[in-house]
């Protein structure tokens, strides 16, 4: 973020107004649609760059200013709308101690209070939920409805009614009309057994059609917060009756009499007419009791039932209230104190170590499920034998862990450490309880990653690799999964790896007799196998899994190639060459390099700059291996890919490096990179100086904020998509 005294008056304006269209973007797809594209903690400081430059430059203050906004509007929605008679408010947010003390400072200045003066305040969690009033006339409910923009929210009455811990009627002492105020929220526990029931339901439908069950085709909520919202805004009131909705009340807007006049008063009464209430509502006073309870839930924030990002902090006297009054969106008697984000402790249960295609050992933890940042995290990446050694774990110590960039989940601290136990002992060979071959795993000279040495003998790497190969972005075989793969190889269908694959015609009769495989189901398996006899020549060399070579590199190497089959022949003569030219005894290490640079583009006829000595050593070693000659001879006697030809067309991109990021809704990232090389770019797999443009979409993380720092144009979808029908 700019320092705002640093700019000028124009370049404040044009921040003002890109702040508020960035900001009202993700309001709407947080609260509307349930699809938020960055972490509370990035959102929180976009609101803090805006409040800070509004306050720097009062007179540029915009008009659709996000500090006149309140969560999103809701005209697109299917559910009725309806008005809120009393305007539902969001919460300004604090972030350090310091912000909690001038808080109660500011309240003591605006009501004039001498510094002896009791404030009193209510604390409680912030429930990760969706907002809800849920109006009662004559102690009768007969209104529910979401926040929306604050003004406008969305009817979800039929739906309400199947919550059990919202009443149906409030007891005889209740006023006239009540409107009770709160959050619809998801236990962690519910939203696991969830997501486990529409796995199951996936499976059972996949077994009545008699297909193999594809786990990726079952949707599945990322989040207890987007199940809830989904839960609840669903049209049929009966499928929101099957999803564990919860409800948690904190607070309340019309109502023809109050029962009370403090805010603590008013909640335990709404406690008493059974509305569910925070266990840590609490009342307290002073900063350091608001702090100390601070400090308390958010040590059991991992532990508890629901999701929480921070404190909530009100005024208690009501009077005190009214006369505080609110600002454009939000009170000024209650503040969030919000968490530090991203990170949580739980327990490691369990180090498991992965083999995988190219025979790394990767260590994975396997925790006591935690939420990090939205996400239910159970297992997280340990990188290698060196990050053990570094954080020091073993099963059974007390972490914290964060999601790296919104995305990957991993352990920064050690909070047990010190606890005298054995060290874990990273494996020396392949781990057999794993699915490894007992070979001796080493690491090589130069390298952190230690690998096992039995190259396709070790049957966790063929399984692995044998998965690679149909994956979507090799082959992309239709109804071959991993678990079939894993069946079929326990069968003994695959011992000779991918070439294995398309003689499974030979299996027909075995497969038809085995559980869960039927007429249809097989022949569609089979029809998808022969349908890959002619593969793309790029995705066919992708699929072979050779280190170093992924779906770019196969494709910058078979633009100048062409025929797939004259690598062996290119490799062999880059192994003469790397053996018959060794770096001299004077010669330096850059001059060497690039000499051996040079020798892999012109040996394969490269045309582009993204391939080195890596790819060539790769290559060399892999085609040098005989057995692995022996998969590959087999393997062209099944299948007979195209040359590989890329027609391209003049555009604006020709010439330029391109990275896709997130998700594509239009298209898959393998039609999007098709589409740039037709457009005569390359498509790259990582963001670097060299990266003329990124297309962005929902989803994207470190990559876009990398293209951030660096300056790259980015473009989002739609975007894209003019690009390549301009370009025809």
């Amino acid at each position: 973020m700019t320092d705002p005294p640093t700019l000028s008056e124009a370049e404040a304006a044009n921040r003002l107004m890109r702040l508020a269209k960035d900001i009202a973007k993700h309001n709407k797809l947080y609260h509307a649609e349930d699809a938020p594209q960055i972490s509370d903690a990035d959102y929180d400081a976009l609101v803090r760059e805006n409040n800070e430059l509004e306050a720097a430059f009062p007179h540029l203050v915009r008009a659709d200013s996000p500090n006149a906004q309140v969560g999103a509007s809701v005209e697109a929605s299917p559910l009725a709308k309806v008005t809120h008679e009393k305007r539902m408010y969001s919460l300004d947010n604090a972030f350090a101690d310091e912000d909690v003390a001038e808080f109660i400072a500011r309240i003591r200045r605006y009501l004039a209070l001498s510094e002896d003066e009791p404030v009193a305040m209510t604390a409680e969690d912030k429930i990760d939920g969706l907002s809800l009033s849920i109006r009662y006339e004559n102690r009768v409910l007969v209104l529910a409805s979401t926040r929306g923009d604050g003004q406008v929210g969305e009817d979800v009455t039929p739906n309400v009614r199947t919550i059990a811990d919202i009443p149906n009627e409030l007891p005889a002492d209740a006023p006239d009309i009540f409107e009770v105020r709160g959050e619809v929220y998801m236990a962690k526990a519910d939203f696991t057994a969830l997501n486990e029931r529409l796995m199951e339901e996936g499976r059972k439908l996949a077994e009545q059609k008699g297909v193999e069950f594809d786990p990726e085709t079952v949707r599945q909520f990322a989040n207890p917060r987007n199940a809830a919202a989904g839960s609840l805004r669903q049209k049929d009131a009966s499928v929101t009756a099957t999803r564990p909705l919860r409800f948690l009340a904190h607070g309340w807007g019309v109502a023809s009499a109050v029962p009370g006049d403090t805010q603590h008063g008013v909640i335990e009464t709404i406690r008493r007419w059974g509305f569910p209430v925070s266990e840590h509502f609490v009342l307290l006073e002073g900063a350091d009791a608001l702090l100390a309870q601070y400090c308390k839930i958010e040590t059991e924030r991992a532990e508890m039932p629901y999701d929480i990002d921070g404190v909530v902090y009100k005024v208690d006297r009501l009077d005190w209230q009214e006369r505080l009054g609110f600002v454009a969106k939000a009170p000024r008697w209650a503040i969030a104190h919000k968490f530090p984000a991203e990170k949580a402790q739980t327990t490691l249960l369990e180090i498991d170590i992965q083999v995988g295609r190219t025979g790394k050992l990767t260590p994975v933890g396997r925790l006591k499920p935690v939420t990090v940042g939205g996400v239910v995290v159970s297992n997280v990446t340990l990188h290698n034998r060196d990050e053990i050694a570094r954080l020091g774990v073993r099963p059974g110590d007390r972490v914290v862990v964060q999601r790296a960039g919104d995305v990957i989940p991993q352990i920064v601290e050690n909070l047990t450490r010190e606890q005298e136990r054995a060290p874990y002992i990273f494996p020396d060979h392949c781990p057999k309880e794993f699915g490894g071959c007992g070979s001796e795993a080493v690491a090589e000279e130069g390298e952190v990653d230690v690998r096992c040495t039995a190259g396709l003998i070790c049957p966790a790497q063929r399984i692995e690799r044998l998965k690679h190969f149909v994956s979507r972005g090799a082959l992309d075989i239709e109804g071959l999964g991993e678990k079939s793969i894993e069946e079929f190889f326990g069968l003994g269908w695959l011992e000779h790896g991918p070439p294995d694959i398309f003689r499974l015609k030979n299996h027909r009769e075995d497969l038809l007799a085995r559980e869960g495989w039927k007429d249809k189901s097989v022949e569609n398996l089979l029809a998808a196998v022969e349908n890959k006899r002619s593969p793309d020549a790029a995705r066919l060399l992708f699929g072979l899994g050779i280190r170093h070579i992924g779906a770019v590199t196969a494709r910058d190497l078979l633009k100048g190639l062409g025929d797939i089959r004259r690598l062996p022949g290119k490799a062999a003569e880059f192994a003469t060459y790397r053996l018959e030219n060794p770096r001299g005894p004077d010669e330096k290490e850059s001059p060497f390099n690039a000499r051996m640079v040079a020798a892999v583009k012109r040996i394969f006829e490269v045309q582009t700059d993204g391939i080195g000595i890596a790819v060539g050593h790769a290559l060399a070693d892999f085609f040098h291996e005989p057995h692995n000659m022996a998969v590959w001879d087999d393997l062209l006697s099944e299948v007979s890919p195209p040359d590989y030809i890329v027609e391209t067309v003049a555009s604006p991109v020709s010439g330029q490096t391109i990275v896709f990021t997130g998700k594509l809704e239009t298209m898959s990232r393998d039609e999007a990179k098709a589409q740039a090389e037709k457009l005569g770019a390359r498509a790259a797999g990582s963001v670097s100086a060299s990266t003329d443009l990124v297309v962005a979409g929902p989803g994207a993380g470190s990559k876009l904020k990398k293209a951030a720092e660096l300056g790259i144009r980015v473009i989002d979808e739609a975007e894209w998509a003019e690009i390549v029908s301009a370009a025809g």
